[in-house]
């Protein structure tokens, strides 16, 4: 079923069960319904309960020839409503719907169905009038009664008029509405607001959503994607990216030979050979390498012999409060060490504190003093505060 489909049925549950199952009841004893008004509103609802419409319809209009107050105009249009919806007279149900809106009799949540119903209609006109009035009824219905289903749709109008940025932040409404619901927004949501926001170039509000994707959906082709996201859009400088790469390969978000390679060629020129040497032996291990292949084996054999000589350098490093010893300690997997190497540098005024405190919160993550870890991603600022809070969500998923 179509999204206009679920509005019109979800509106004539509302407006239909609630509204007019009690009309006519309300009818034959309201203050303000004179005799006359009663009778022939009579007349139209037995017509009705005896599904006699052609009847009903000469009932109709003469209901509409008595009613003077503004009680009996609205039972009338409620029962107008009624007859469009049974016998499928879309210009019957609009001009009921402009009569109710105008009324303004029926509870919001009611109101805002109608609106909606009213912009569905208007949304099969193809000049801009029409778009207009569309998206003028939808923004009044998402007002009045809030819902994923109308954030979506008005979302979709701004898109076609190329109202990028309004339809992204509509489709962030839509996955916070869906969360109120206590059910979790499609995934296909999350993707439609990075997609959007990436082709407008917004990038915050890509790398807002990419935060909320994949803390919802968590897969390792997922983290992949995320993280090519974030360096395709944050443009990471080198220090930065060896950190998202660390992220990327924890996630299992490294997704072959050519991730492996790239990120080991990356680690090496950062002078971290105990991590490139790891991250090889994983690749091969996990059958992401094939060791026999020139370029791997080529890699392999340079990442021993660079690994050799740095762990032998790590004696003379071991207690010292630098970025460089920490950096050493967390590429060869001392953790403890590389933290309190961190918080060192941090105490001695390290003069990029946000690097420090990124790497801080990775040392401590892998050491498994996760609440400590937060505490350093949850310090860092300026550019690198995107990569941080990916690490965050990547904390929490192994709490």
């Amino acid at each position: 079923m179509g999204l206009r489909s679920k509005l019109a049925l979800g509106v004539f549950a509302a407006v239909g069960a609630a509204s007019l199952g009690s009309a006519p009841v309300a009818a034959q004893t309201a203050p303000h319904v004179s005799k006359a008004e009663r009778s022939a509103i009579g007349a139209l609802q037995s017509a009705l309960a005896a599904r006699d419409y052609t009847t009903a319809a000469s009932a109709l209009s003469a209901a509409q020839a008595a009613a003077q107050s503004s009680d009996a105009r609205y039972y009338v249009a409620l029962l107008q409503f009624q007859l469009a919806r049974e016998t499928s007279n879309a210009s019957m149900q609009a001009s009921a719907i402009e009569t109710l809106i105008s009324l303004g009799r029926l509870p919001q949540a009611q109101l805002g169905g109608l609106y909606a119903l009213q912009g569905t209609s208007a949304m099969g006109g193809r000049d801009r009038a029409a778009r207009d009035r569309a998206e003028a009824a939808f923004a009044r219905a998402l007002e009045l009664a809030p819902s994923p289903e109308i954030a979506l749709t008005l979302a979709q109008l701004k898109i076609n008029d190329r109202k990028n940025g309004e339809a992204i932040a509509l489709i962030d409404r839509a996955i916070q509405l869906q969360k109120a619901r206590g059910q979790a927004a499609p995934e296909s949501w999350y993707r439609r607001g990075i997609e959007l926001a990436l082709t407008t170039k917004l990038a915050p509000e890509a790398l807002r959503f990419v935060h909320d994707w994949i803390a919802a959906y968590p897969s390792p082709e997922n983290w992949r994607d995320a993280m090519l996201i974030y360096r395709d859009t944050d443009k990471p400088d080198p220090a930065a990216l060896v950190d998202a790469l660390r992220l990327q390969r924890l996630a299992k978000g490294l997704g072959g030979e050519r991730d492996y390679m790239e990120a080991a060629q990356t680690l090496t020129a950062a002078g971290l050979p105990g991590e490139a040497h790891s991250l090889l032996e994983e690749g091969v291990s996990t059958h992401m390498l094939d060791p026999v292949k020139p370029a791997a084996h080529a890699a392999i054999l340079a990442a021993t012999h660079a690994a050799t000589t740095g762990r032998a350098r790590l004696a003379g490093l071991r207690g010292a409060t630098t970025v460089e010893a920490g950096d050493q300690m967390l590429s060869f997997g001392d953790y403890t060490l590389a933290a309190s190497a961190y918080q060192g540098a941090l105490q001695k005024g390290a003069p990029d504190p946000n690097l420090v405190n990124t790497r801080l919160g990775i040392a401590l993550a892998l050491a498994g003093r996760r609440a400590e870890a937060a505490a350093a991603f949850g310090a860092v600022t300026g550019p690198r505060a995107d990569l941080a809070s990916l690490w965050l969500v990547w904390l929490g998923q192994h709490a």
